[in-house]
């Protein structure tokens, strides 16, 4: 479970940054920094917080509702690539 959350905030943390326009190198920073704010409360509020600040900050406002629907995609993304390593 931990690696399939940590892909889906990785996927997240790409999708984002390129949203903000980021280069290759800044784009890694970014997703790291998806990823570790994942670890400030349980579920997906601390990321969606973090990263509706930021594309508002940028501004390229997005809901939180928005947010919150791509994760679920992404977590479908995440779970298939994590089950297909282990298969």
């Amino acid at each position: 479970q931990f690696k399939v959350s940590a892909r889906k905030n990785k996927y997240l943390g790409q999708w984002a940054s390129q949203i903000l326009g980021y280069d290759q190198e800044k784009e890694k920073e970014y997703i790291q920094a998806v990823i570790k704010s994942d670890f400030e409360e349980a579920g997906d509020e601390d990321v969606i917080r973090k990263v509706a600040f930021d594309l508002d900050a940028a501004g390229k406002p997005i809901t939180a509702d928005a947010l919150r629907s791509r994760l679920a995609e992404l977590m479908i993304e995440a779970k298939t690539q994590v089950m297909s390593e282990i298969t």
